[in-house]
């Protein structure tokens, strides 16, 4: 019975539907367009006697969400509608009260956590108590896949309630679209609830929309398959294992390799949900500004997973006091909670309190003087920081950390071999390609296109392009992924 368990719970991770997909991009995808443009149809025959003009639409994506979470998630896609429904009679609740508004916010927002800390926390805390000698069973919870993108979102939804920002949802399902909806569910970016409030109950969809938002998904999976899946590989060959033999030159390429992957990956995957929400009328805002581009480390945060940026700043940071009282507090407190996000681990925490400290001591002497040091000693500093991070990132055990670190700074006795090499001099376009692309080469090419002009031969000439370019991008893909075996997308597990 064990075995078939252990058979079953690799298959359903085998089967675990992402973006990058073949099963996703040619039968779940052009199936959900299918059933949301003929619900597109059915809302505009409905609308001159409904309020909501958006109802069928809404049924389709969230009938199409739930499915998709339930894919690879079929037991906790339960969870996350018990999650929606406590979170549906908690915004109600705030918004009908007025002198128990705050008890009703403290009351949702605990259940939240609590959720959340049970499926993602409580093995990690069981196993700190009992290595201080407090004899506890450590409980063996699997994570339920974008707990803690849409738990954050949970919680987005009731502030903005509280703080009148936007209004309760009175049906239950735009709520659950809300909460559920596919493009963004499982890795971010984290949606603000009152940044797309309106859009669930009354949006447009343009040709332009269409467009633009196919062209940024096959940017997207072009970042995930075509660059971060082959630094995977990279990364892997040399950061994974026992590490023994790994050599400076090696450590260096690997956790270059990493960089570039995790970047990548995330950016990418950004990008497909972006395109996706675009095409179905949503705007997301933006997740990534070409950060490895930055001259400080506050910079470097201001440009990565801006929507985790934004939620703390202004969910933890502000309210704290902010800027106003007791700022290396409220910074170290916001950084403590950026590594407890990321995962119950303590290179986790390690990382987030690595980058708080830079981060303050940032703004006590770099920032005073940042105009006078030359940009390029600015970016190697910041790069430099960056890899570090991403080392203490990367490694779960500290053994492995350490002997990485060693290696890194050159503390062992052989310093290349031929592997490294190799990695580096067989993949060459590869590397190339990867620093390019972190470069705003996306918004140079947009301004361009843009710059073209408005007639209608030079519109459908640039509209050519990108179609050009898309189906490049989708072909050397679908050439990538036949046979692919490791196509996972990092922030899935977070």
């Amino acid at each position: 019975i064990n075995t078939l368990i252990n058979h079953l719970v690799i298959f359903i991770k085998i089967i675990f539907m992402v973006f990058s997909d073949l099963f996703f991009l040619f039968v779940f995808l052009p199936l959900f367009m299918l059933c949301y443009m003929l619900s597109n149809v059915c809302d505009k025959q409905l609308r001159p006697n409904s309020t909501n003009k958006t109802a069928v639409r809404n049924a389709t994506l969230v009938v199409f969400s739930l499915i998709f979470y339930a894919w690879g998630e079929p037991m906790y896609v339960f969870l996350m509608i018990i999650s929606v429904f406590i979170n549906y009679l908690t915004g109600i609740g705030i918004e009908r009260q007025e002198k128990h508004r705050k008890f009703a916010l403290i009351i949702g927002l605990i259940c939240n956590l609590l959720i959340l800390g049970t499926f993602k926390y409580a093995g990690f805390f069981a196993e700190v108590l009992c290595s201080v000698g407090l004899s506890v069973p450590i409980p063996r919870i699997s994570l339920p896949i974008g707990i803690s993108f849409y738990t954050f979102q949970s919680i987005s939804y009731l502030i903005d309630v509280y703080r009148r920002q936007a209004s309760s949802q009175r049906r239950f399902v735009d709520l659950l679209l809300y909460v559920s909806m596919f493009p963004q569910l499982i890795a971010g970016p984290i949606v603000r609830y009152d940044l797309v409030a309106k859009e669930i109950n009354d949006r447009h969809i343009t040709r332009h929309d269409v467009v633009e938002g196919s062209y940024r998904f096959f940017i997207g999976l072009g970042k995930k398959v075509i660059l971060a899946n082959q630094f995977s590989e990279i990364a892997n060959q040399f950061l994974q294992g026992e590490l023994s033999g790994l050599t400076m030159q090696g450590a260096w390429v690997g956790i270059i390799a990493f960089t570039l992957q995790i970047f990548f990956d995330f950016s990418g995957y950004s990008d497909m949900a972006i395109g996706l929400g675009r095409c179905l009328g949503f705007h997301f805002a933006e997740n990534f500004d070409h950060p490895y581009c930055c001259r400080s480390i506050t910079e470097f945060w201001r440009k990565w997973h801006m929507s985790l940026g934004s939620f703390f700043r202004d969910y933890v940071y502000i309210p704290l006091g902010g800027n106003r009282r007791h700022q290396a507090l409220n910074i170290f407190v916001v950084w403590f909670l950026t590594g407890m996000w990321h995962g119950a681990s303590w290179n986790f925490i390690i990382w987030g309190v690595y980058f708080g400290i830079i981060v303050t001591l940032e703004k006590y002497t770099l920032l005073k003087v940042i105009r006078y040091i030359p940009r390029v000693v600015l970016h190697l500093y910041s790069l430099l920081l960056i890899i570090i991070g991403w080392g203490i990132f990367y490694f779960t055990d500290f053994t492995h950390m350490q002997r990485f670190f060693l290696s890194l700074f050159g503390q062992r006795a052989v310093t290349s071999d031929f592997s490294a090499q190799t990695a580096l001099f067989n993949n060459f376009w590869l590397w190339i390609a990867g620093l390019v692309f972190c470069l705003p080469v996306y918004d140079f090419l947009s301004k361009r296109f843009a710059s073209i002009g408005s007639t209608t031969t030079q519109h459908n000439l640039a509209t050519a392009t990108r179609l050009v370019i898309s189906l490049c991008l989708l072909f050397l893909s679908v050439a990538l992924l036949v046979g692919a075996t490791n196509n996972a997308f990092i922030y899935t597990r977070f």
